[in-house]
C-alpha cells in the first residue's frame, strides 16, 4: 500500500509529494551516497517517477557513472544544494529519494541495505535486510 508524503529542501525553495511504499525503504552505503550525504550513508525510498512530483522550484541536474557502471542523473537544489533524488539516465522507472527532507520522515524504518561492501565498519542497523550487493530490492 503506498504512503503519502512530502518533503522541501534546506532553503524551502524545491517542495515535493510523492508515493512510496514502506517495504521499499532503505540504506544505501555505496561511495556516492556517502560523498554527496556528507555522512556514512543515505536514507531513501524506491519511488516510481510517475509517484514523484515537483510542486515548486526546479531541480538542477548533475550525472556522472555511479559504482554500479550505470549513468547517474543526481536532482537537487540549486540554491542550497539539497539532494532530492537519484535515478537512472535510461528509461528506468525508479528514483532513489532521499527521505532527509521528508516531512513523514520518523515514520518509516529501513527495509533494507544495499552496497554493503561500501559500510562504514560502524554503520550496522538491527532493521533491515542485507540484499546482494548492486541488487534492488523487487516488489
Amino acid at each position: 500500500m503506498l504512503k503519502d508524503i512530502d518533503g522541501r529542501c534546506l532553503c524551502g525553495d524545491i517542495h515535493w509529494e510523492a508515493s512510496v511504499d514502506p517495504e521499499l525503504v532503505g540504506v544505501c552505503h555505496c561511495t556516492d551516497c556517502q560523498t554527496v550525504g556528507g555522512s556514512a550513508f543515505q536514507f531513501t525510498a524506491r519511488v516510481s517517477r510517475d509517484h514523484f512530483t515537483v510542486l515548486s522550484g526546479a531541480l538542477s541536474v548533475y550525472e556522472k557513472v555511479a559504482e554500479s557502471g550505470n549513468p547517474r542523473a543526481m536532482s537537487f537544489c540549486g540554491r542550497c544544494a539539497t539532494m532530492i533524488h537519484t535515478g537512472n539516465t535510461d528509461a528506468t522507472d525508479l528514483l532513489s529519494l532521499r527521505l532527509g527532507g521528508c516531512r513523514q520522515r520518523y515514520e518509516f524504518m529501513p527495509r533494507f541495505q544495499i552496497w554493503c561492501q561500501s559500510a562504514l565498519s560502524w554503520a550496522t542497523f538491527d532493521s533491515g535486510t542485507k540484499v546482494p550487493d548492486q541488487a534492488i530490492p523487487a516488489k
